[in-house]
């Protein structure tokens, strides 16, 4: 039987709005066997400017030939729709510019799939997020994703301490050949999310480990953010190098303090390199 959770309001009436919508829809469609949100929504953190992201599993057979964007008009009228580069189904409605990403799947092996997302997905409530259940498999498998995420502290900390040596030693690499633009983008890509991985795991603020960006303003001190601050830098020579040498410094006191609490090993003889790498001019 059909499941039809009862609604929760959000911080946000117009993304509850559409969610409403979907879930009328979907009930509508007896192609789909289960629909289930994700995102902001679930978590309770939804505001105005959230997004709305759902997986729809299809009844097998039907997910190759179901007109996504189609179906999706029934929430409002589309200003984008394409598939984007992870293979979603990207729209922009055209009322509000909400964006919604929209993952359609055969249910057979989606549904299965999902209690694999343990670690990776969150849902305190997942009677929420399930706005279709045909089967029962579906609530099934987001019962097993209520748990916080909550990263191994130590084995997290070993792991965030070699990547941000791998990270800042190519990024000294490219600095030394003066291909600025490429080490910018390496420096705020993927330096810069370690970072703030490895500092949310020594505060214990670990709620947003897969965005660790995502309210650090709220999550973190204030000694951190300036600290973060300083490792960022507008495309200038002098600037971007200064930020190299900030970020690197930071990164080494982030992993000294994890080898303080956990014991996790520290290469300090690298670590002394890359930094003499980066004090070159």
């Amino acid at each position: 039987m059909p499941r039809t959770p009862a609604p929760r309001p959000s911080a946000s009436p117009a993304l509850d709005a559409r969610v409403a919508l979907l879930r009328r829809a979907a009930h509508a469609e007896p192609r789909l066997e289960g629909v289930l949100l994700y995102g902001s929504w679930t978590t309770g953190e939804a505001d105005a400017y959230s997004d709305i992201e759902a997986y729809l599993f299809l009844g097998d057979g039907h997910a190759d030939t179901f007109d996504g964007p189609g179906f999706l008009r029934a929430l409002g009228r589309p200003a984008l729709a394409h598939t984007n580069q992870f293979g979603i189904l990207a729209v922009v409605f055209e009322d509000d510019l909400m964006r919604g990403e929209f993952h359609f799947e055969e249910a057979g092996a989606g549904i299965a799939a999902v209690e694999g997302w343990q670690g990776m997905v969150h849902l305190p409530d997942p009677d929420a997020a399930v706005l279709l259940d045909r089967t029962g498999r579906l609530t099934e498998a987001a019962a097993r994703l209520t748990a916080p995420l909550a990263p191994e502290p130590v084995e997290s900390a070993a792991h965030l301490t070699g990547e941000l040596a791998n990270w800042t030693l190519m990024l000294a690499h490219l600095l030394a050949r003066r291909e600025d633009a490429r080490a910018h983008n390496l420096l705020h890509a993927m330096v810069a999310p370690l970072q703030l991985k490895l500092c949310r795991l020594l505060r214990g603020t670990t709620d947003h480990w897969l965005t660790p960006s995502r309210a650090a303003e709220q999550d973190l001190p204030a000694a951190d953010l300036a600290r973060y601050t300083a490792t960022t830098a507008p495309l200038a020579a002098a600037a971007l190098r200064a930020a190299a040498r900030a970020s690197w410094q930071w990164s080494r006191e982030l992993a000294a303090e994890a080898h303080g609490r956990w014991g996790t090993p520290v290469p300090e003889a690298l670590h002394a390199r890359i930094a003499g790498l980066l004090a070159q001019d």
